[in-house]
């Protein structure tokens, strides 16, 4: 299947409707094909992980609140966008996160505390990157991470892990990142790199319509699924909150990118439902009407009564839920226990190899604690 040719430059493709039907017609066929060869476990394990998601999420938020993290930042909505996008992956990949990217970072390995140590300020990043495949979620200058994984994707070119034909292993690198990002002009040199380069980088945008405050339509006149088209770089729209679409244009977009054609760019057309991040208001710019309309478009509901219309029992989907429950207990219990890290793991890992500067560094103030503690000062 093409990605050039997979869907026309104004659809969106959509598999699952709002009440969870199958929808299959003809501007879509190609990916529905693709969908409905996914196996029931696959269905089943990305249903779960949304739900795991969405109850790590609140968990988090509460956490904020009651002043046990300094920030943080919800996904609720966006779950199917990025299930969708990271079940699509291979182990060799590489993944450029933002930072409300939570699904994606836990299905690559990394442990919910690891998270939450991050946004209590206990860890700079708080798990090697080459080890999940998975870059920190700490990228907070907007849009600088699509230049990051430009150049990675660039790196497993020159590895020679591209258009090998090897399922095993060709890889490509996947970036995340948001509408507001778009109009950065690190994003756009990014597109410039990797069409130029034919780097095998798969931009997924999560297109959740507000920048903060500013609504895409004050960002964008045009569709920012047409942006990339620019640059040389092809590109599709899917309905975000519908995890096969997401699935099935990610599996096309990261198949073009391992066997070398290039970059490739998703827009996955979604809505936060929550707060920019914790320190938001968005009753301050948002209406309600248009906060109810995507509540009833639900990902999760939408999988969900999918699943059921496949034989999937409500028992079964209420084992998830009782599991989000018991993570979010763990979660709350670790969280209130976590004591401060010596102050000298700020000089670990700042260089990938040690380095005389921030060795040298590190003894010294670990000397001038010693101070302290032997009573000289």
């Amino acid at each position: 299947m093409s990605f050039h040719a997979a869907a026309p430059a104004t659809a969106t493709v959509r598999i699952l409707d709002p009440e969870g039907r199958f929808v299959e017609t003809d501007e879509n066929a190609e990916y529905a094909a693709v969908a409905r060869a996914i196996p029931d476990e696959t269905l089943l394990a990305m249903h779960r992980r949304m739900v795991l998601t969405r109850r790590f999420d609140h968990a988090g938020h509460n956490l904020q609140r009651t002043g046990q993290l300094g920030l943080w930042v919800p996904s609720h909505g966006q779950e199917a966008a990025q299930v969708g996008s990271v079940f699509a992956l291979r182990a060799q990949d590489h993944v450029f996160p933002s930072y409300r990217e939570h699904a994606v970072t836990m299905h690559r390995g990394v442990e919910p505390m690891e998270i939450i140590a991050m946004y209590r300020g206990q860890t700079h990043g708080g798990w090697d990157p080459d080890e999940r495949g998975n870059t920190h979620v700490s990228t907070l200058v907007i849009g600088s991470q699509t230049l990051h994984a430009t150049g990675y994707a660039l790196g497993q070119q020159l590895d020679g892990d591209v258009g090998t034909g090897d399922p095993d292993r060709d890889a490509c690198t996947i970036v995340y990142f948001g509408d507001g990002a778009t109009s950065q002009g690190d994003v756009n040199e990014a597109y410039v790199f990797a069409a130029s380069t034919k780097a095998p980088v798969v931009f997924f945008l999560q297109n959740n319509h507000w920048a903060i405050s500013v609504p895409v339509a004050t960002q964008s006149p045009t569709p920012l699924v047409d942006r990339p088209r620019g640059f040389g770089i092809p590109s599709v729209r899917v309905d975000g909150n519908d995890v096969l679409a997401s699935y099935t244009a990610s599996l096309v977009a990261t198949d073009h990118a391992r066997s070398g054609q290039g970059p490739a760019f998703v827009e996955a057309e979604t809505y936060r439902i929550g707060a920019h991040t914790s320190s938001d208001d968005p009753t301050r710019y948002r209406l309600d009407d248009e906060l109810a309309s995507w509540v009833e478009r639900d990902p999760i509901a939408r999988s969900a009564a999918y699943l059921r219309s496949r034989g999937v029992t409500d028992e079964q989907l209420a084992r998830f839920d009782e599991e989000g429950e018991d993570i979010a207990a763990d979660v709350r219990r670790a969280t209130v226990a976590l004591t401060p890290p010596p102050v000298g793991v700020m000089f670990d890992n700042v260089y990938r190899e040690p380095h005389p500067v921030t060795t040298a560094q590190k003894a010294w103030l670990e000397h001038y604690e010693a101070g302290y503690e032997g009573g000289s000062h």
